[in-house]
């Protein structure tokens, strides 16, 4: 599969996702540890993809988004920001209301239980 098309795959299939360097409870960078701590206090479920891990990605993300840095954040398959967008719109309280109406709107049943 094409990197490309593994970066529309991933997005597709996770409404909300961050491609950062290191993990959510592990992040190897300064402004992916900003963006991991946003989104826990956000309170829904995300995914995630360590680029550290994926050179691949690292490396096509950037071109595929129109975007050169990381982290970046996916809402239904439409790039967010990177840290400074996401930091600042958590602080204004507009990131919240989207990232829990795009959680709710992908919630299965056995989320709710």
């Amino acid at each position: 599969m094409e990197t490309v098309d593994k970066i529309k795959q991933q997005i597709s299939e996770n409404p909300i996702i961050v491609y950062m360097k290191g993990s959510p409870k592990l992040p190897s960078c300064g402004f992916s540890s900003q963006v991991a701590q946003v989104m826990i206090n956000c309170g829904e479920q995300f995914a995630f993809v360590d680029i550290l891990q994926h050179p691949d990605i690292r490396a096509e993300l950037p071109k595929f988004a129109n975007w050169p840095t990381f982290p970046q954040l996916w809402v239904e398959g439409e790039l967010i920001g990177g840290c400074d967008i996401i930091t600042e719109m958590y602080q204004k309280g507009e990131l919240q209301p989207i990232i829990k109406e795009t959680a709710d709107k992908f919630r299965t049943e056995e989320d709710a239980e």
